[in-house]
């Protein structure tokens, strides 16, 4: 896996560039196949989610691409290619749950506080299994 791209992406996504870091993980994602091709889609639709939630303002794409996004994480192992899942699954539920309020017209927004940070720590060894 492209290990600059995937960090890239990692470190714009925790800066709050939603945008950014899916550009970047869609680098690799163009160079990848099964696994690591799900994994790279999953990251990128969840932060496709933010970006709809903090730029767009849009509650149902923001529902939407985190679905989506987790659907895809969730087949992942709790670290995969040096990037820590479990906790970030976890969050990312936790912010789904209130952006279905956001839809449902029981909050305001999205908190900014609630969007989790991704922990990645390079690897140049095989893949997760």
């Amino acid at each position: 896996m492209n290990q600059g791209a995937l960090a890239r992406g990692v470190e714009l996504f925790n800066q709050g560039e939603f945008w950014h870091a899916h550009e970047a993980w869609e680098e690799a994602w163009l160079e990848e196949d099964d696994e690591p091709k799900r994994f790279l889609q999953g990251l990128i639709q969840v932060a496709a989610g933010y970006y709809k939630a903090t730029v767009q303002n849009q509650p149902g794409g923001c529902v939407k691409l985190l679905t989506a996004g987790l659907a895809k994480l969730s087949h992942q192992p709790d670290s995969f290619e040096g990037v820590e899942l479990l906790a970030f699954r976890a969050a990312v539920l936790r912010t789904l749950a209130q952006a279905r309020r956001w839809q449902a017209g029981e909050l305001p927004g999205l908190e900014r506080a609630a969007i989790p940070r991704l922990a990645h720590t390079a690897t140049s060894g095989p893949r997760a299994p």
